[in-house]
């Protein structure tokens, strides 16, 4: 010690009482971002990050390139911690599994799980499945809700051989809309508007059995409700995080019964429009849990109010050109969409199942509730099982109204595009060679067939 320097004695001596007590206080712990320095990107980066990842799988760009292009990004950024892959059940039930980044990186083509715990996936005996990433569905995410340092991609379930397992109905859309466009340049376009309720409490629909009733939050009705209200604060949140992933949104709002929302967004590729369905039920139950809320998408969850329905608006294109759409056509339709429109319609009984899979999607189809419940097409009677909107060319489309929010998204959309493309033109006609004039009989009664009894009774069980 420097015999000029005070000793510890004499430095202690020479401190006033509050220094002391500063010294006694114990140390609070400091904020030190490189401890946690994970990654967070603002909505605005977000939102161009994901739209150009989009961009990138509509102009299929080689798997393989985008691959590369991934593993390289996710390898040098380091705020990454970990990827969270996706896949969606028979019954259309998202389930996701989150890998630690530098693991992914290792083991990506070889991802397993247990696939005889996923109902209707495999035996217990042969229960290993193969999890594929599919690069090109990739997403940043907002962390504010999802968390830091994450990023999520969709993932296709194989055999244990590696081929494409027959219960992933995302890899049947995927590969259906690749013949499409592979024959003949057609691309199917799809776009869903998706109903749900929003229930006062965390967890409402799993302890519903307790409480024996869903809690509004909002009375307010059809485009109806306060700026601050916790039903405009849900919408708005949902809103941001769907927009910073890449949906462009179009517009959102209150439905008709209390507490019932709908946020739209743009059409988008058939396979594409899917995943996003999956990704929309995600982030407005994730955003309603950070709320204290509780995002449901039953079709008919309370009695007594209209329903919760997924209308799913489907058009064709080829080399840009709309083929649904004909300016003299009937309602502004061309023959090729009321050939679709007419091929769905004599194939509605059979599909129903697909379109509404569980007990609750036809207590929804109730018509003192505005509910689409007849097999006819139209361009003004929302009880139609198919409407026309107005639209032009750009948005000529066919809207199918009566299916259920929880219907698997693939399974449906797919069978609505081989329907309406490969189906026989009439049930009295199996080889398909006789053609309706467009429009013809779907106004009718003939087919106007009711999809549900009058007095059906309503509650929240599947």
């Amino acid at each position: 010690m420097n015999p000029t320097e005070p000793s510890r004695a004499e430095a202690l001596a020479a401190m006033t009482p509050e220094m002391l007590e500063e010294m006694a206080r114990p140390a609070t712990r400091a904020s030190h971002p490189g401890l946690r320095d994970f990654l967070e990107i603002p909505y605005d980066q977000l939102e161009e990050m994901n739209l150009e990842a989009k961009e990138e799988r509509l102009a299929r760009r080689p798997a393989d390139v985008v691959r590369e292009q991934r593993m390289r990004y996710l390898n040098d950024e380091k705020r990454i911690k970990a990827v969270t892959v996706c896949f969606t059940d028979l019954e259309g039930r998202l389930h996701m599994l989150d890998y630690d980044k530098k693991f992914l990186l290792k083991a990506a083509d070889n991802l397993t799980f247990d696939g005889s715990s996923i109902r209707g996936f495999s035996r217990q005996q042969e229960s290993d499945l193969r999890l594929a990433v599919d690069w090109p569905a990739f997403y940043w995410l907002p962390s504010d809700i999802f968390g830091p340092g994450k990023v999520l991609a969709f993932g296709e379930v194989r055999e244990r051989d590696g081929s494409p397992y027959s219960a992933d109905m995302r890899a049947l859309l995927k590969g259906y809309a690749d013949k499409l466009y592979a024959q003949d340049g057609m691309v199917a376009h799809a776009a869903n508007e998706i109903e749900g309720f929003l229930f006062r409490g965390r967890d409402a629909e799993r302890t519903y059995h307790e409480t024996g009733c869903f809690e509004f939050i909002s009375t307010g009705g059809y485009y109806h409700s306060l700026p601050g209200d916790a039903l405009r604060q849900f919408i708005d949140t949902a809103a941001e995080v769907q927009r910073a992933m890449g949906f462009a949104n179009e517009k959102d709002h209150p439905e008709v019964a209390p507490s019932q929302f709908e946020m739209n967004y743009s059409y988008t590729e058939a396979s594409v429009a899917a995943d996003q369905v999956q990704l929309y039920k995600l982030l407005s139950r994730q955003v309603a849990a950070r709320l204290g809320m509780t995002a449901c998408f039953l079709p008919k969850p309370v009695t007594g109010i209209n329903g919760s329905g997924m209308h799913t608006n489907l058009s064709l294109t080829r080399q840009s050109t709309n083929l649904f759409y004909e300016n003299d056509g009937k309602d502004g339709l061309s023959a090729a969409g009321w050939d679709f429109i007419g091929r769905i319609l004599a194939s509605a009984t059979d599909i129903c199942l697909v379109l509404n899979s569980s007990v609750n999607s036809y207590r929804r189809l109730d018509p003192h509730f505005e509910a689409p419940n007849q097999i006819k097409a139209s361009a003004i009677d929302r009880g139609s099982m198919v409407r026309i909107p107005l639209g032009n060319e750009r948005s000529a489309r066919v809207e199918v109204r009566s299916i259920a929010p929880d219907a698997n998204p693939y399974l449906a959309i797919y069978t609505l595009l081989k329907t309406g493309l490969e189906s026989p033109q009439s049930e009295e006609d199996g080889d398909g060679d006789r053609c309706l004039a467009p429009g013809e009989a779907w106004e009718g009664a003939a087919l106007s067939h009711t999809l549900c009894s009058r007095d059906e009774r309503s509650g929240p069980h599947k």
